[in-house]
């Protein structure tokens, strides 16, 4: 990762930027993901939300909502997660992931589920929920919801559908 770029938390100053990234990246299907669907209301800005930013420029940006699973909480969703094209593949994503995660455990949470492809974020511990444990509102590839417990058996101890909840003020 080159050494210009930093990794921060995302402010409510960085919305319009990390909205024109998203738009780039996803194009205008994007409010059709279900990490869209499940944070719509909720507000765009979480304590766990993170950007890599070059030279006062957004490159790379992640989302993470709190939420509860079949009404229990501690736990949230991660995504949507957006690297500009022209620097894919120099580790923003998976530096942000990490950084995410470890906040995410600082702040006591058990669970954070996310939809994606299990080849990439199993690499980074995330790992397939048993088909029909975890649902959304809206249509989701089964093979596509994956976790990683930040809390051992923590994923157990869920099962329903995963709603956005406002987050904690701190």
């Amino acid at each position: 990762m080159p050494t210009s770029i930093i990794t921060r938390p995302a402010t409510s100053g960085d919305l319009p930027e990390i909205s024109n990234l998203h738009a780039r990246v996803f194009g205008p299907g994007r409010y059709a993901r279900s990490a869209y669907r499940v944070r719509e209301g909720k507000g765009l800005m979480t304590r766990f939300c993170r950007v890599a930013v070059d030279q006062d420029k957004i490159v790379a940006a992640l989302r993470m909502t709190d939420v509860t699973i079949g009404k229990i909480s501690g736990a949230a969703l991660l995504g949507p997660i957006a690297v500009d094209p022209a620097h894919h593949g120099q580790g923003f994503g998976r530096k942000l992931i990490a950084e995410a995660i470890q906040s995410a455990r600082d702040a006591g949470l058990r669970l954070i589920v996310l939809v994606g492809d299990e080849p990439y974020y199993g690499r980074l511990g995330f790992k397939l929920v048993p088909h029909g444990h975890i649902t959304f509102p809206g249509p989701v590839n089964p093979s596509r919801i994956l976790a990683i417990e930040l809390k051992p058996g923590a994923l157990s101890q869920v099962r329903g559908l995963i709603v956005a909840v406002q987050p904690p003020q701190a």
